[in-house]
């Protein structure tokens, strides 16, 4: 009897590290982020794909799990979106278009009044990017936005404006990668 429970605990134990990390697209995603301060839980992750071409792994951490874009989107609360580089076909150049891209899709084409905004965020995409880099951006509230490319801060951007419209990128109505939206949704 004292054997089939250690077996029992054993499998428990098992099962809860293996679900605390998922595989996407041969990425490993932790099931929680600790970063500036905040410890966030993945909310949802998924491949960003271009023309059958997996780009990026896409991972929504939030401090609660929700399925609601709006209210992510609107939300001062703290939450995180790592971007793992899978392809060698994302450069700086494709990075920064797809960036322009998804702030005019974010904002319904208003984005004059954040462009000295996304104009900084796009810098930190300037220089070379390989297969296997990785972009945490995360909103510290109070702080603003904070990006890291390989662990390394590239800055801060302030500005909940600026908040909203950069998580709409991956979650406004007509978001980078409808599909991506619903992984990192948990849909």
């Amino acid at each position: 009897m004292r054997k089939q429970i250690i077996t029992f605990l054993v499998l428990i134990a098992t099962t809860f590290s293996v679900n605390a990390q998922e595989t996407v697209s041969g990425v490993k995603v932790d099931g929680k982020m600790s970063l500036e301060g905040q410890n966030l839980v993945l909310n949802g992750a998924g491949t960003r794909e271009k023309m059958w071409i997996d780009l990026y792994v896409g991972s929504l951490y939030l401090p609660k799990k929700s399925s609601s874009a709006k209210d992510i989107i609107d939300s001062k609360e703290a939450g995180a979106i790592k971007l793992n580089i899978i392809s060698g076909m994302i450069t700086s150049d494709k990075m920064v278009s797809a960036i322009n891209e998804g702030f005019e899709n974010s904002t319904n084409k208003k984005t004059a009044p954040l462009k000295a905004k996304i104009d900084k965020f796009k810098g930190f995409f300037k220089e070379e990017i390989k297969k296997g880099d990785i972009f945490i951006i995360i909103n510290v509230p109070n702080e603003g936005i904070v990006v890291y490319k390989n662990g390394v801060k590239k800055g801060t951007i302030e500005g909940h404006d600026f908040k909203k419209a950069l998580f709409g990128i991956w979650l406004c109505d007509k978001p980078a990668d409808a599909d991506l939206k619903n992984e990192m949704l948990g849909k």
